[in-house]
């Protein structure tokens, strides 16, 4: 954890241009890669085979532990760091770094625009970003979540429809529905009933890394011609590309701001698996060690 983060620069190297003492950033779900692979040089550094996560990894020596943004400073090389729009809310933006260039590259990746029939399964920290995204490209959007409570939630966001997941009735009357769908859902649930609501030739783009593998039947591959496929996040072109793009739509991230205190983060990690959340939780760290 602590993969999303922002800030204010407090230092620079001496060989540093594109960023002065005082600036806004963010640091995102990467900060090292060799920058010299093929992925590399298409601006795809998350895909690098060495590539260096922002926690729980290391960096490209192999044997430096990476922490992540759960401390008072980071360094990073400036390559792996975005700016941050003057009218982005440095605690709003924060989750931009990695919620929202997860959803934000598919569909982009796939040109979705006007007239796209677009589906988001789930309502969570990826999938309200997703719609949000959604709307301001002229999409279609319906979001399809297994709790009633969400389709309040949806509407509110820019949702045209909603989806009870759990009516098998309503699913079936979806069937050849959308030229997109984004699965947003790290839990498990039935993937292939989802498929079904696919047009032909649609695409069907998973982001939320169901624990369970899929059975796909060959049918629906032969009868729809689908595009199955995922997303990781975002190289840094696409990633600041991303951010400047919220800046001219206005878009952030649905949040609620704790102090990193045992007591607060606990209440947080209890609300998270009991999926009582809207629809993401940000640390302040910097006034919580104050």
């Amino acid at each position: 954890a602590g993969h999303e983060i922002t800030g204010v620069v407090e230092r620079v190297g001496s060989n540093v241009k594109r960023f002065r003492i005082g600036d806004r950033v963010g640091v995102g779900f990467i900060v090292d890669s060799c920058l010299s692979c093929k992925n590399c040089e298409n601006n795809l550094e998350q895909h690098c085979p060495d590539v260096s996560y922002t926690c729980n990894g290391t960096e490209l020596d192999k044997v430096t532990p990476t922490y992540g943004g759960y401390s008072n400073f980071i360094t990073v090389k400036e390559h792996f760091v975005c700016k941050i729009p003057k009218n982005l809310p440095l605690d709003a933006a924060a989750p931009l770094l990695c919620a929202g260039i997860t959803t934000y590259s598919p569909l982009r990746q796939y040109n979705v625009g006007k007239n796209t029939r677009l589906g988001v399964i789930g309502l969570g920290g990826l999938g309200h970003m997703a719609v949000k995204f959604g709307v301001a490209m002229g999409a279609h959007v319906t979001v399809i979540s297994r709790s009633r409570s969400k389709c309040f939630d949806a509407v509110k966001l820019g949702a045209k429809a909603f989806i009870y997941s759990k009516d098998e009735e309503k699913l079936k009357l979806a069937d050849d529905s959308f030229d997109f769908i984004m699965d947003t859902t790290s839990a498990a649930h039935n993937v292939v009933a989802m498929m079904n609501m696919l047009a032909f030739k649609g695409v069907y783009c998973m982001v939320g890394a169901s624990p369970k593998s899929v059975e796909i039947a060959p049918f629906l591959l032969i009868a729809k011609r689908p595009i199955i496929t995922g997303s990781l996040i975002g190289g840094m072109k696409e990633t600041q590309e991303m951010l400047d793009f919220c800046s001219k739509h206005e878009i952030t991230c649905e949040i609620e701001k704790i102090e990193a205190t045992p007591k607060q983060i606990q209440m947080a990690y209890d609300r998270i698996l009991k999926s009582k959340i809207r629809f993401r939780f940000v640390l302040d760290i910097i006034n919580s060690f104050k």
